[in-house]
């Protein structure tokens, strides 16, 4: 099993309006091939920054399957415009 890890920082102004879009791209991340589960925790130190989990059954069940799939273009519409900067993605072993 694979875990992505994901610091997202959230434009400022844009926390409420983010997890509103992260509640309905929820749905999208689940139902794919190779998920596990998902957390969204916001930062108690920094505002407007979120850790994002997903735990996957491979790697390539990410990078390949889920970044690949139409699908994830309805998450990137629903998501990417509130981040800044780009968050970074690493993978670990569990």
């Amino acid at each position: 099993m694979i875990l992505e890890v994901a610091i997202l920082d959230v434009r400022a102004g844009l926390a409420d309006d983010f997890e509103g879009a992260f509640a309905q791209a929820s749905p999208i991340i689940s139902s794919m091939k190779g998920y596990q589960r998902h957390e969204l925790r916001r930062c108690v130190e920094v505002a407007n920054r979120y850790l994002l989990l997903v735990w996957w059954d491979t790697l390539e069940d990410h990078t390949v399957g889920f970044r690949g799939s139409p699908e994830y273009q309805q998450w990137k519409a629903l998501l990417h415009h509130f981040y800044d900067p780009f968050p970074t993605v690493e993978h670990y072993v569990l």
